[in-house]
């Protein structure tokens, strides 16, 4: 069952959806442009240009161990997030702010907390990994606001895309004691 999450904020009203198959042939050429973009290309550590079939391979691949979300703010889409390789209390988050001008304004932040609140409360996973390109300095901090702490541990590394990722893991009670707040305000439904 597809899943929709809404926070409204301040700053802008966000949505996160799992898309029907329509709606992700709809958006899989923008999001592709946002994958190629010369910016944000290799924090995604691809050099070779993905198509509007690439997109769709990735969503389809997410099928049976993972949620892919479309993001949007005010009804735009910005992005896309999803959340990989869920097995046993855990899982892998990513996500894109694609527009390089609305990145480092909290946006990514707003986003990644809401995918935390659907990993931890919808899924009752126990912890999230991410694994984050050494140079990747805007991630790195993303994930330290939202309480991660660097994991070598296997667990951690099982996570890792490339050999020299860092790989850092954030556990439920810590996410849910630092942002009791903004999870009550996230609404998770199902579509």
């Amino acid at each position: 069952m597809p899943y929709q999450i809404a926070w409204s904020t301040p700053q802008a009203h966000l949505v996160a959806i799992e898309p029907t198959g329509d709606e992700l042939r709809r958006h899989a050429a923008a999001l592709a442009e946002a994958y190629n973009d010369p910016h944000n290309a290799p924090l995604l550590g691809h050099t070779d240009r993905l198509g509007e079939r690439d997109v769709l391979a990735h969503y389809a691949a997410l099928a049976g161990t993972g949620h892919g979300f479309l993001t949007f703010r005010d009804g735009a889409l910005v992005g896309d997030a999803d959340l990989r390789g869920v097995a046993d209390g855990a899982g892998e988050l990513a996500f894109l702010v694609g527009n390089v001008a609305h990145q480092g304004q909290g946006l990514g932040t707003r986003l990644a907390t809401m995918l935390h609140a659907f990993a931890f409360r919808q899924l009752g996973l126990a912890r999230v990994y991410v694994s984050v390109m050494p140079d990747n300095a805007a991630s790195r901090r993303v994930f330290e606001k939202l309480g991660y702490a660097r994991d070598d541990g296997p667990a951690a590394r099982a996570y890792a895309d490339e050999p020299d990722d860092l790989t850092l893991v954030v556990e439920r009670a810590r996410f849910e004691a630092a942002h009791a707040n903004e999870m009550a305000e996230i609404q998770i439904t199902v579509r």
